[in-house]
């Protein structure tokens, strides 16, 4: 039976940990051939590892996706190396907490040098590099990027901007089988969220927000990313895909 993506080679923003690392191991179990990248390079190296010893092909690469000259170099080295990109996934994330009275400019800016630039020199890239042969982009937003969230306006405006992003991409992408999709997590269980998750109480009372009444794992996130990566999802461009529980559907969700 052919993998899912079997062959593709895919490049993974973020993939130290979390969602990106899930997204890695994912992939590569359904045959592609994943990079992932990030600022540090020992997570980096773990997930690799990790691959490899389930018997994946896995490499990284290390830079910050901030940083537009080193980022992209990071994607042209893998579309030498292996002679294309098939699917790039905008992973990386960077988010200021704060109320907006004290929020400095500079604190704004760095939700979108990540998120928004980021995901911009990761897309504009992959468009360049998949000119011939097609391909699909998955970036990551949030649900923080549906609705209004307070003391996160900086991230939830940047991750706004992600999904109206994407949809452009995909109108013009779409003649030359260029896709481009949004997976919009909710509350998922990572490095990130450790900070309010931090035992089984806080989870459940978490999971009073949502309707499925608990929170996501970074594996269910990666489902989503895979079927949208995959040629399964061959006519689907410009979609988003909340995968959240059910939380972005339901007006009010009773707490017991």
């Amino acid at each position: 039976m052919t993998k899912r993506v079997d062959k593709k080679i895919a490049f993974i923003t973020g993939g130290g940990s979390g969602i990106g690392a899930a997204i890695a191991e994912r992939m590569a179990e359904e045959g592609a051939t994943v990079v992932v990248c990030g600022r540090r390079e020992e997570p980096l190296k773990e997930v690799v590892e990790r691959i490899r010893s389930n018997g994946g092909n896995a490499d990284y690469r290390v830079a910050d996706v901030s940083d537009e000259a080193g980022f992209v170099a990071a994607i042209d080295s893998v579309a030498r190396e292996h002679g294309r990109l098939d699917i790039m996934v905008n992973n990386a994330v960077n988010f200021t907490w704060g109320s907006l009275a004290e929020m400095t400019t500079e604190d704004w800016h760095a939700n979108f040098r990540t998120t928004v630039d980021g995901t911009f020199f990761g897309t504009r890239k992959a468009v360049q590099l998949m000119q011939e042969n097609g391909g699909s982009i998955v970036n990551i937003a949030s649900i923080c990027g549906l609705f209004g969230t307070a003391w996160m306006t900086g991230y939830s405006a940047a991750k706004a901007a992600v999904i109206n992003f994407s949809r452009a991409v995909a109108s013009e992408g779409a003649a030359g089988n260029i896709r481009c999709n949004v997976v919009i997590p909710g509350v998922i269980e990572t490095p990130a969220t450790a900070g309010m998750l931090t035992d089984d109480a806080a989870r459940k009372d978490t999971g009073k927000m949502i309707p499925m009444k608990r929170v996501g794992s970074p594996r269910e996130v990666a489902n989503a990313v895979l079927f949208l990566a995959s040629d399964e999802a061959s006519y689907i461009t410009g979609a988003s895909l909340s995968v959240d529980g059910g939380r972005s559907s339901d007006l009010l969700t009773a707490i017991d």
